[in-house]
């Protein structure tokens, strides 16, 4: 099963398309399944830190991005596009003051696998699968 949305790199595009991601997820995890309920927690996350990445790094004028979930009974995967494909995001560990720089660490702890490819004709795919 896929469920796909465009979004503008805003954040409330991005807030937008996490709720929407939530919606369409809800039914198709077991409710009374804990690791589908895992998985549900993991996802939400997932797709709000790869979204508020694309809205706050991947920001092109006039450019959205989109959101991808494909679940089926192996895995979840999340991936975000955007039109930004000179700035390659890589997990850094952040000062220890700093207010932001955490999100790649959430990503790579939370996932089973990370990663980005470049997406034609300009932009790249950030993804994150999680085995169910």
């Amino acid at each position: 099963m896929t469920f796909s949305t465009l979004f503008p790199t805003t954040r409330h595009g991005a807030r937008t398309a996490r709720h929407a991601a939530e919606q369409w997820l809800a039914p198709h995890l077991a409710p009374g399944d804990a690791r589908d309920g895992d998985l549900a927690t993991a996802a939400a996350i997932l797709v709000a830190e790869l979204c508020a990445n694309a809205a706050l790094h991947g920001r092109v004028r006039g450019r959205g991005a989109r959101l991808v979930l494909r679940l089926d009974t192996a895995e979840l995967r999340v991936e975000v596009t955007d039109a930004r494909g000179d700035r390659l995001p890589t997990a850094q560990r952040p000062d220890s003051g700093g207010e932001s720089g955490r999100g790649l660490l959430l990503v790579e702890s939370l996932s089973d696998g990370w990663g980005v490819r470049p997406h034609h004709p300009g932009g790249k795919t950030v993804w994150a699968v999680c085995r169910r």
